[in-house]
């Protein structure tokens, strides 16, 4: 009796179940199939786009972590199980940590849009956040760059994708901007042809675009020019100290004066 009893169970929970548990084994398989299908897609679509490979394996992981979610709530709904509860504290646990982890979320957005829009690449000197330096490694996080004095800065990426990125790498060329003075009894045309000559005999000094040299400014003291070499973002700064260094010597040679502050002390006599 106890046999037939458990036959005859068995018989009904086929009758009942056996369809909805063969139905959720297919939606397993051609699911899991799909979703690597489409893993696979988006990964190609990435590469064509040239998507950082750090974010391209975030972007896969999350992606195919959603897609299973929504696949294991189609095998619960195959089921027959209520599935509405599921969905409302998936979406409760989602609202808590997004809650918690609002900061970082931002610099994760920040980081995705970076690394999306390409504003900036690694080995480009930037201005960003009150730092200049060059960029030495971009995150999902965080953006670190090394300064001039080598010390590494550590950006979060919400701040830098919502502030102002100045790029000097971009264009490739940089004008260096100098201002150099003389005595207001040097000849304005001699002192403009000394000073283009050191700017032309300079190799580090582009000539396209074509350095200047132009009167920026009458001063208190001096006829004031502003010297303007161009260069390459790698040699700004030796063009920077070489072209004050040799325009400080021209000038000399040229017997052109280069004034300074000069102090008057008035004596009263008791």
């Amino acid at each position: 009796m106890n046999l037939e009893k458990w036959i005859e169970t068995g018989l009904t929970f086929i009758q009942n179940y056996g369809i909805k548990v063969i139905g959720a084994i297919l939606i397993w398989i051609i699911g899991s199939w799909i979703i690597k299908r489409i893993n696979k897609m988006i990964g190609k679509v990435m590469n064509k786009a040239n998507y950082d490979k750090s974010l391209q394996k975030f972007l896969l992981n999350l992606i195919g972590w959603m897609l299973k979610i929504l696949l294991f709530l189609a095998i619960l709904s195959q089921l027959g199980i209520e599935t509405t509860s599921f969905a409302a504290i998936l979406a409760a646990a989602g609202l808590a940590v997004g809650m918690a982890l609002q900061g970082s979320l931002g610099n994760f957005a920040g980081g995705v849009l970076i690394m999306i829009f390409k504003p900036i690449k690694i080995g480009d000197l930037i201005e960003a956040q009150g730092e200049l330096g060059v960029v030495k490694e971009i995150e999902i996080f965080t953006t670190k760059i090394t300064t001039p004095t080598n010390k590494e800065v550590i950006i979060p990426n919400g701040a830098l994708s919502n502030g102002n990125i100045t790029n000097y790498s971009t264009e490739g060329k940089l004008r260096v901007d100098l201002t150099v003075g003389v005595s207001y009894d040097a000849d304005i045309k001699q002192t403009k042809e000394v000073l283009l000559n050191v700017l032309t005999s300079n190799p580090q000094v582009l000539q396209d675009p074509a350095p200047g040299v132009n009167v920026s400014e009458l001063a208190d003291s001096s006829v004031n020019f502003a010297v303007r070499p161009w260069s390459t973002v790698d040699n700004y700064w030796d063009v920077y100290f070489g072209t004050l260094e040799k325009c400080k010597e021209a000038l000399d040679a040229a017997g052109i004066e280069i004034p300074y502050p000069h102090q008057v002390e008035i004596r009263k006599n008791a």
